[in-house]
């Protein structure tokens, strides 16, 4: 699984690589790599690159060296170069030399006189020339917003940005944004991952990583890709059976409100090919929908389970309340979603019905967090790892960037890259995914993970019609819950077939 460090580990690391090697050998190591992916979009987004013109925005210290020095290799390809130096007198000297000496132009960012505290006329017009500019404002030091000479800046640019590193303006602990910030097309970040790259996608774009060689920690934060994903969803094999690839109980939904229970029970079906028992007032809904599956009318006659999906629409009164107890007395893995959340976090008394060792899946979203753990100001990742510690359970914390705590303190992100799946119903179909996989044995860390990816594949596929990733840039549209449920067996497929042929697989 892909690392994510924070920016302390990794600035530990390059001291330690620095005994080794030179710091200006790193630097322009660093910003080759800069150079070659902001050569690699200009040429995507205009068809060239000698003749083009980029324009670096270049801050103090060493992000701005990295843009000027990734300015001179870009010179030595053809291309036009304008450092506009937002701290003239804190830049990079090597960095600006290198650039001066490769022939590129350099201008203040700032007006004079009259226009002091606005952009310069010259650092206006060399953005508005840009056919590609180059993010080097702040490093991983700096937080909040941008200042006003470098948000006028971006603001006007209209051109693709290639952000050093990280994009200026966004938290690099956090990914969270307070004031002006740049939202790059590629971030190129240096030895590794930072944790802004995975819980800000949208502001950081396409993340490319230069490696330096940085001996680093086991990180405590860690991103799912698609190959392992993929090589572990639970499939059936030769002597499987409808009892041996698990069977999941399904408790959502009402007679009134029969929606949820149709899609939980639904996502169980299409995540694997067990058994899916439903249990619930909803039970002739669900049949007409989904005929495969035993559907009862109590949660008392739903029959044995090897995991349970709880809470989508069961209401938070006395009749839910006594079917989520019946579920944590059962012994049984457990997703506790929705209705499950809001009654364990007003009825402190339910949470002594779990039967001890039992494993415990909370998916909350943002408003239904805040009712388990106060709003106390911490950022997602902090204040999801407390409340898997404080209760022993895992916490999928739903959001853009989902973030997946376990007790002992390790964190599975999920940067899902679109926001299809921000639609009523959309929940109901996680929640039956991992039930499913808890039924499968998987380890709930990693149920919620591998459900989680497949979740936000099956929104994106269901968005563009398709059974195969579209094509960059390609339109989608928004699309129900329905729409998200029909496409998780193509996610599947997909992910499945991301993975390696290390074994001959059942078709």
């Amino acid at each position: 699984m892909p690392g994510v460090w924070t920016p302390d580990e990794i600035r530990a690391a390059e001291q330690r690589l620095f005994e080794r090697v030179p710091e200006p050998a790193v630097m322009r190591r660093a910003a080759h790599g800069v150079a070659v992916h902001a050569a690699r979009l200009l040429d995507s987004s205009t068809g060239g690159v000698s003749g083009r013109h980029v324009t670096l925005l270049v801050g103090a210290g060493n992000n701005g060296g990295d843009a000027l020095w990734a300015g001179a290799f870009l010179r030595r390809r053809g291309v036009g170069v304008t450092a506009v130096l937002l701290s003239p007198e804190k830049a990079h000297a090597a960095g600006l030399a290198a650039l001066r000496s490769a022939a590129g132009r350099v201008v203040t960012a700032e007006g004079t006189g009259s226009a002091a505290g606005a952009a310069s006329a010259a650092a206006l017009a060399a953005v508005d020339r840009a056919d590609v500019v180059v993010d080097g404002i702040v490093g991983l030091s700096a937080r909040g917003g941008l200042r006003a000479v470098a948000a006028e800046l971006v603001g006007r640019a209209s051109a693709p940005l290639v952000a050093v590193d990280l994009p200026s303006g966004v938290d690099p602990m956090t990914g969270a944004v307070d004031g002006p910030a740049v939202r790059a097309e590629v971030t190129v970040t240096f030895g590794g991952r930072k944790p802004c790259h995975v819980l800000n996608a949208s502001h950081c774009g396409t993340v490319r990583e230069v490696a330096l060689g940085l001996e680093l920690p086991e990180p405590a934060m860690q991103v799912l890709d698609d190959v392992e994903v993929g090589a572990n969803w639970p499939v059936p094999h030769a002597d499987d059976d409808k009892y041996s690839q698990g069977v999941v109980g399904v408790a959502a939904g009402s007679a009134t409100f029969p929606g949820a229970a149709v899609l939980a029970s639904g996502a169980a079906v299409q995540a694997t090919s067990g058994m899916v028992r439903y249990a619930g007032p909803a039970a002739d809904a669900v049949r007409s929908h989904w005929p495969e599956v035993v559907a009862t009318g109590s949660i008392t006659d739903a029959g044995r389970v090897q995991s349970w999906a709880v809470g989508p629409g069961i209401g938070t009164g006395g009749s839910g309340r006594e079917v989520l107890r019946h579920v944590l007395e059962a012994g049984r893995p457990i997703c506790a979603d929705a209705d499950s959340i809001t009654l364990l976090a007003n009825d402190s008394a339910l949470w002594d019905a779990r039967e001890p060792g039992t494993p415990l899946v909370l998916t909350p979203h943002h408003g239904e967090f805040l009712r388990l753990a106060g709003d106390s100001g911490e950022d997602r990742v902090t204040a999801a790892r407390r409340v898997a510690a404080a209760h022993d359970v895992v916490v999928l914390l739903k959001g853009n960037a989902t973030v997946i705590a376990e007790p002992g303190g390790g964190v599975l992100v999920n940067p899902a890259g679109t926001a299809w799946p921000a639609t009523a119903g959309s929940g109901d179909v996680l929640t039956g995914l991992i039930g499913s996989l808890l039924a499968a044995g998987i380890d709930p860390f990693l149920a919620c993970g591998y459900a989680a990816r497949a979740h936000a594949l099956a929104g994106d596929l269901a968005a563009h019609a398709t059974s195969t990733p579209p094509r960059a840039g390609a339109a989608g549209a928004p699309v129900g819950a329905s729409a998200l449920l029909a496409a998780v067996p193509s996610a599947i497929r997909e992910l499945r077939a991301r993975a390696p042929l290390s074994a001959p697989r059942p078709s």
